[in-house]
């Protein structure tokens, strides 16, 4: 779990992050979402001490981050996985050496033990096989997998996805939110994502907080953000006409089960 408290971040005059609040949920997938310059970026930047909050508490499973030295910090990072928007591989290294680069960097174990380790995570993420490979070799979506394959190579607890699916296709994309929910799930992971991508939001939004301005205008899940009456949320979420008849579409699906669960209810009573 990570806990955000009064998090206050500007640069100069102008306020990015204005008093903002949440708790990214274990075993959850944890979206940050809201249009460019809503804060959003920089507020996961400031949970993974990219940048500095001006005030405000930062909290790892009841570890204060905003308090801890850089040595105290760099234990805690070796917790944390990290994929990135354009999956930042090393164009000069095989797939199995950039999976490698963090057991290099922050372990002593013999290289054997680490191959192992390597193999395993490769072939978690359906990449067995493709270790000689180097990143120009390979598709986006392998190169997206690669990526979370490396995040998750040291166990961490925390993982954080910066538009996991940015430039992938629409099938892709499906792939890559369902690997990272899996994975989420089986190792009980706290999962922050910072996502425009509309499809990850309804797939596998757990726990969703929309920034607005710097400000945490919502905060809900996937079920919750259906019924959404907040103006600007739904002005985001559903800007097209297309969307907003699969909205409408979905809200009486679901009402419509709750008739019949309702229904079902009377029955045994």
């Amino acid at each position: 779990m990570i806990e955000v408290k009064n998090i206050k971040k500007g640069f100069g005059d102008k306020i990015v992050i204005d008093d903002v609040s949440a708790v990214m949920e274990t075993g959850k997938c944890n979206l940050i979402i809201g249009t460019s310059g809503s804060g959003k970026t920089v507020l996961m930047k400031c949970m993974v001490g990219l940048f500095e909050p001006d005030s405000g508490e930062i909290a790892y499973s009841g570890q204060n981050f905003t308090e801890m030295n850089e040595e105290q910090r760099k234990d805690l990072r070796q917790q944390i996985g990290m994929l990135f928007q354009g999956s930042a591989l090393f164009d000069s290294m095989t797939v199995e050496q950039n999976v490698m680069f963090p057991l290099d960097m922050f372990t002593k174990k013999p290289y054997s033990e680490k191959l192992k380790r390597v193999n395993e995570v490769l072939d978690r993420v359906n990449l067995k096989d493709s270790n000689s490979k180097f990143p120009a070799e390979i598709s986006g979506g392998m190169k997206k997998r690669v990526g979370i394959a490396r995040a998750i190579v040291l166990n961490p607890r925390y993982l954080f996805c910066d538009e996991p699916n940015s430039g992938l296709d629409p099938q892709t994309s499906l792939l890559i939110d369902k690997l990272i929910y899996e994975i989420t799930q089986e190792y009980n992971i706290t999962t922050i994502i910072n996502t425009h991508d509309m499809n990850s939001v309804m797939e596998i939004g757990d726990h969703i907080i929309y920034m607005y301005q710097g400000l945490k205008e919502w905060e809900g899940n996937k079920k919750d953000i259906i019924f959404s009456k907040n103006a600007r949320l739904n002005g985001f979420i559903f800007a097209s006409e297309f969307l907003q008849d699969a909205k409408d579409m979905r809200m009486l699906e679901l009402k419509g089960k709750i008739s019949n669960d309702r229904n079902m209810d009377d029955m045994l009573k």
